[in-house]
């Protein structure tokens, strides 16, 4: 026979089978490296596009700036072509070579201005000084524009100009007023502007994300915390708490979790105690049956026949136990109960008529019909099991003609059913521990119970949103014990409320 051993299991010396390791989960990046990436890129993403808006709108307003101040030149040119009137002789100009002389002795360029005057095929003269009127490169795209008038934009050894041209003639002499403007001075200084703003967006975006890398990791310390706890909580020591700090929502789960917690803790001790007490309570019905069976004589029919009455009894006991354990185990379901709508002053006579079989007691209805005559919703044979629970548990601590009293009743928005009796009653020590599983109090000679009935009792009355107790019976019974179920009272919902709700 070959033994084939998977990868991921562990074979132990001296044992039978395999342990399974429990499995590996790939560690990605954390939560606070996450938050502090989006960020970051958040940021850059902003940056990067309000200086790229920023950048587009200055190139803008610096194409608009240089096209105002070409159009402002050519205008006073415009004006003084107009004019024809030479102001310093008052006289009209004579040739186009004065006119263009004239215009540039009176107009300053601005800085990153060149003024020429240019007249038939070459430059004649030009403000300021300048060496681009010699640069090949300008002479043939400046040619065609000072016959034609028009704008041009042109690569030269000092950058990038814009060349516009207005054209003049007198007579048969052609020239042209053509006005340079270099763009590469505004966009440098648009430039500059720019590495200035990058390296703010820089020292901004790392203090962001350290800011965010730093916030984060402080926001996210009670779910490292939340982490930690649940990784040291096993199966047997569920007492562990996630310490609560703040006002926020990681601190409403914190909250939440050890809530979870609680409810957790509660029902494993729970389940481990209610596996003690009914593996107790099992064992002794099974070492009856054990030593009964042991010690049986087969020989004897008397004996067989005696013995199978004594187990047949073990096993009804038994059954009533399991029986009682399943119905307590259910009780945490969702379809535990079906709610109907119910009377309660018919529920009051019915639980009185089956009641009487109990015992030969003497059974009183508490409320009267109509005073009871109360109708709510809730489960109808659930209720009435833990009345007749209470009924038989009246019956085995009174006497024959003792007096049991059952009633109903609506008080305040709240259902009170009770059962009370005129026995010996429950001392105070006792009053809550009798409601727990296999709790007891004072127990008859001839009681064969569990300690399940006022458990499932207290079940019931839980599942309907309501409690379970005894307390001491009225003033006008001084002796025994009252044992009362509250739940909130639930209304049916009348003809007319339904229709209004469905519209």
């Amino acid at each position: 026979m070959t033994t084939t051993i998977k990868a991921g299991t562990t074979m132990t010396a001296g044992m039978t089978g395999t342990t399974t390791d429990p499995p590996r989960h790939r560690v990605g990046l954390s939560v606070r490296i996450r938050i502090t990436a989006a960020v970051a890129l958040l940021v850059t993403v902003a940056l990067a596009g309000a200086g790229l808006i920023v950048y587009v709108v200055e190139l803008g307003r610096i194409d608009g700036s240089v096209q105002r101040e070409v159009e402002q030149e050519l205008d006073e040119f415009g004006r003084l072509e107009d004019n024809g009137i030479d102001p310093d002789t008052r006289r009209p100009f004579d040739s186009v070579d004065a006119l263009l002389r004239t215009f540039l002795e009176r107009n300053v360029p601005d800085d990153d201005e060149l003024l020429v005057g240019w007249i038939d095929d070459q430059p004649e003269v030009w403000w300021p000084d300048d060496s681009l009127v010699d640069d090949p490169v300008f002479l043939e795209a400046a040619q065609p524009l000072a016959a034609e008038g028009g704008t041009v934009r042109l690569d030269t050894d000092a950058g990038e100009i814009r060349i516009t041209s207005q054209p003049v003639r007198q007579g048969d002499t052609t020239g042209a007023l053509l006005v340079v403007a270099y763009l590469d001075e505004d966009r440098a200084e648009l430039a500059s502007t720019m590495r200035t703003y990058t390296i703010v967006a820089l020292l901004s975006l790392f203090i962001i994300t350290w800011v965010a890398w730093w916030q984060s990791g402080r926001l996210l310390a009670p779910l490292r915390t939340l982490r930690r706890t649940a990784d040291e909580i096993s199966a047997t020591d569920l007492s562990r708490r996630v310490p609560t700090t703040g006002n926020d929502d990681i601190t409403a789960l914190t909250r939440t979790v050890n809530v979870m917690l609680d409810r957790l803790e509660a029902a494993f001790v729970g389940q481990r105690q209610f596996l003690d007490d009914a593996g107790h309570e099992l064992k002794t019905p099974l070492t009856v049956l054990r030593g009964h069976l042991e010690l049986l004589d087969t020989a004897s029919p008397d004996e067989i026949a005696e013995t199978r009455e004594l187990l047949l009894d073990e096993v009804d006991r038994m059954s009533r136990l399991v029986g009682d354990l399943i119905l307590l185990a259910k009780s945490d379901r969702p379809d535990f109960l079906s709610p109907v709508e119910v009377d309660l002053g018919d529920l009051g006579a019915t639980v009185i008529a089956k009641a009487r079989a109990l015992g030969d007691r003497r059974w009183v209805l508490d409320t009267t019909y109509d005073a009871a005559r109360e109708l709510v919703v809730l489960d109808e044979q659930r209720l009435t099991q833990a009345l007749l629970q209470l009924a038989d548990n009246a019956v085995k601590h009174t006497d024959t003609g003792a007096e049991i009293g059952i009633g109903t009743a609506v008080v305040d928005g709240v259902v009170r059913c009770w059962v009370r009796d005129t026995g010996h009653g429950v001392e105070p020590a006792d009053r809550e521990r009798i409601f727990e599983r296999f709790g007891r109090s004072a127990v008859q000679a001839d009681d064969e119970g569990f300690g399940l009935g006022l458990s499932i009792v207290a079940a019931i009355a839980a599942a309907h949103g309501g409690r379970a107790y005894v307390t001491d019976p009225p003033t006008d019974h001084p002796r025994g014990a009252m044992f009362v179920i509250e739940m909130p009272a639930v209304r049916p919902i009348r003809e007319d409320e339904a229709a209004w709700l469905g519209s």
